[in-house]
């Protein structure tokens, strides 16, 4: 078995929303790529420390207080990687160049163009990814200028990212409601996947699509270009495995807690969810019974975030 190397990965933004990434110098493995800054925790440190001090010794800066990003595993010809990401939400002094490292400040969406190494690439996803993702209630039990007036107060308090689920239509009226739902969200500059066939974008350009449990395990290959989102449901190991098979760009881990809409659907809790997370090397949002308030409880567990339908719906 190859050994794991525990790497710790710092997440700084500037005043402007940019993240700040660094070359590989020459005379290092992958050297003229670009990554996030870190290094490898030594022995006897704990996670938070050792990332201060490498963000001290390579770039000159004291970080503040941090919180968990995302936990990647990711595996070389030779060795294996585990990077624990942490978003460092203060940090005193001006980056600077210690260790002949070219640096440079992107914005989120511009991090997937860089030449970032294949390993970090699951980072890019989760820094493009709000903490909060909006499920709707089904459309079809509401009048549509009702549904579409709720989503816009949806918008309205916050909420950039959209899944447009609605079982009850049929896939002609799914689609004329989505065509609507999407200059809603594009109004207020959110992001809309539908919980529908990928044959639907193509009528639909909305920002991607949502794999429920039974398109997950009927589809062999990704379903969707790279420029789109793609999201799966995820309720075990099989199913978190056909999605990193399917190269998912991020996956909805629940139910943690009991919900009024799937009763008697088993919970797995935090210690399930935390469980299931720990699998899943691309960002994960926790299901089920989750409010704003569980956002940083989810963070903690290992989450981008957190996925709800009632609580995020403003009516």
């Amino acid at each position: 078995m190859n050994p794991v190397v525990h790497v710790m990965v710092g997440v700084l933004r500037d005043r402007n929303g940019r993240i700040l990434i660094t070359q590989r110098p020459v005379g290092k493995i992958h050297a003229g790529r670009w990554e996030f800054p870190g290094g490898k925790l030594e022995p006897g440190e704990s996670p938070e420390s050792g990332l201060r001090r490498e963000l001290h010794e390579e770039l000159g800066v004291v970080a503040g207080p941090m919180q968990p990003l995302i936990d990647i595993h990711h595996a070389y010809p030779d060795f294996s990687v585990r990077l624990d990401v942490r978003e460092v939400l203060h940090f005193g002094g001006t980056p600077r160049s210690k260790e002949l490292q070219a640096l440079k400040w992107l914005a989120p969406d511009e991090l997937p163009d860089a030449d970032i190494l294949e390993a970090d690439r699951a980072i890019i996803q989760a820094l493009r990814l709000p903490d909060q993702l909006l499920i709707t209630p089904d459309a079809g039990q509401f009048p549509r200028s009702v549904f579409l007036e709720n989503l816009r107060a949806s918008l309205a308090a916050g909420i950039r990212f959209v899944q447009l689920r609605s079982k009850s239509l049929s896939e002609p009226g799914f689609i004329r409601l989505a065509t609507q739902v999407l200059q809603v969200c594009q109004e207020h500059d959110a992001r809309l996947i539908l919980n529908a066939s990928p044959e639907v974008l193509a009528e639909v350009p909305a920002d991607g699509i949502h794999l429920d449990g039974r398109r997950l395990h009927a589809t062999h290959e990704r379903p969707v270009a790279s420029s789109f989102w793609l999201s799966a449901a995820c309720h075990s190991k099989k199913d978190i495995f056909q999605a990193e098979r399917l190269s998912v760009d991020f996956v909805l881990i629940g139910a943690v807690n009991p919900t009024t809409s799937h009763p008697g659907e088993t919970s797995i809790g935090w210690p399930g969810f935390r469980a299931l997370a720990r699998q899943c090397n691309m960002p994960a949002f926790a299901l089920g019974g989750m409010s704003v308030t569980d956002v940083d409880q989810a963070r903690n567990c290992g989450a981008r975030g957190i996925a709800a339908i009632r609580n995020l719906w403003r009516t």
